[in-house]
């Protein structure tokens, strides 16, 4: 009987102290569970800020390129190598490009569909003094002329089929030749033949420009006289 009761007392003892043990665990475990939710809480809200703070500088930040109105100037100069056109610079002078647009092989590129305002400028200097002092029968006019020609798919092109229409072309008389000449020295007579218009254009359209070969030799290329352009409007 004596050990039976001995055994009954180690486990009610026993029961006491996991019971006392459990008390005292019971509210730190509250605690410790508070705590980590609360520092749940406030990692979701940091998380939720930092998305919304993201989503806000990509839309300011899409929005700046949105409105930066595509535009192209470009220089050109006289290339030997190059027998129907003016080879044309982007990284000269006052050139630049912005938007999308850009120069692709000596052509500018269309970034998307829109109006857009196409220009370009020839300056030449040219002799008018007629060489042949004893033909006084005939005296030929000097003409100038510039042209931008358009590619575009909706021609029915593809990127095989180069075919271009014209989309600017400009003819001026710059002189009558003369025996005598009024203008300097050597004859030489300085004129531009400049031309501009809206076009409705789309992706992947390009622009080129077109010269007679006889007049390339004539072209001035200072900074300023012989340009190509385009913007958005």
């Amino acid at each position: 009987m004596e050990g039976e009761c001995k055994v009954t007392l180690d486990t009610a003892v026993d029961k006491d102290t996991e019971k006392q043990a459990t008390q005292r665990l019971q509210p730190s475990s509250k605690i410790t569970t508070a705590l980590l939710v609360f520092t749940l809480c406030l990692a979701a809200a940091a998380a939720a800020v930092l998305i919304v703070n993201r989503h806000t500088e990509v839309d300011h930040t899409l929005r700046q390129i949105s409105n930066v109105r595509a535009a192209i100037h470009l220089e050109g100069v006289h290339n030997s190598k190059l027998n129907t056109s003016v080879e044309w610079k982007d990284r000269v002078d006052q050139s630049h490009s912005q938007g999308g647009l850009e120069l692709k092989n000596n052509e500018i590129v269309i970034p998307r569909d829109g109006l857009y305002f196409v220009y370009s400028q020839a300056s030449f200097r040219v002799s008018c003094r007629n060489d042949n002092a004893d033909d006084t029968s005939s005296h030929p006019m000097v003409h100038l002329s510039h042209t931008v020609q358009r590619w575009s798919r909706s021609y029915g092109n593809d990127d095989v089929k180069r075919d271009y229409a014209t989309i600017l072309h400009s003819i001026r008389t710059a002189c009558q030749k003369t025996t005598s000449s009024d203008s300097d020295e050597d004859g030489s007579w300085y004129s531009a033949v400049y031309m501009g218009a809206v076009f409705n254009l789309y992706r992947g359209d390009t622009l080129r420009t077109l010269m007679e070969e006889e007049m390339l030799n004539k072209l001035e290329d200072d900074p300023g006289k012989t340009f190509f352009g385009v913007f958005a409007l």
